[in-house]
């Protein structure tokens, strides 16, 4: 498809990757009404390997950024598998909620999840992209991960 939302993704240089099977027992995404609920994206990128490391310790602001932005990338390639490949379906980013793997004494939170904010920004403007959010510091994420992001998107009706 060459939709808005296509052509943006073309200026950034971005190709959106294969929405990614989960490696437990949930699904990737569930949709209700025109809601999806997108479960936790890890910032595993195209060729497999994971972005890993602790905020505050051995991963800088910028490394966890590009984590971020990692993540906000697999969970354009969901909402993409969720809405039949027309991400000009998407009418509203709800919500990103995202976990900082850091230290105790870290507080940037917020800066590190602007990666995936600024992220979804650009690809699907202001409009549509611009979200409520939380960013929460934890002690650990599955596989040693930097950053986890989930994510609700509205969507309208197919034609």
């Amino acid at each position: 498809m060459s939709g808005v939302v296509e052509k943006r993704l073309a200026e950034l240089g971005v190709v959106v990757p294969k929405a990614v099977a989960p490696a437990a027992n949930y699904v990737p995404f569930r949709r209700s009404g025109n809601t999806v609920y997108v479960s936790g994206q890890i910032p595993k990128c195209e060729d497999g390997t994971l972005l890993t490391g602790k905020l505050g310790a051995n991963y800088s602001l910028e490394e966890g950024q590009k984590a971020a932005k990692q993540c906000a990338l697999n969970i354009v390639g969901q909402v993409k598998e969720a809405c039949e490949g027309d991400l000009d379906r998407v009418q509203a980013v709800v919500q990103v909620q995202a976990f900082v793997n850091c230290t105790d004494d870290f507080t940037q939170h917020p800066q590190v999840v602007n990666g995936a904010s600024d992220f979804l920004v650009a690809v699907f403007g202001s409009e549509v992209g611009a979200h409520s959010r939380f960013a929460v510091g934890c002690s650990s994420l599955p596989l040693g991960v930097a950053v986890e992001v989930g994510a609700v998107v509205e969507l309208r009706p197919a034609q």
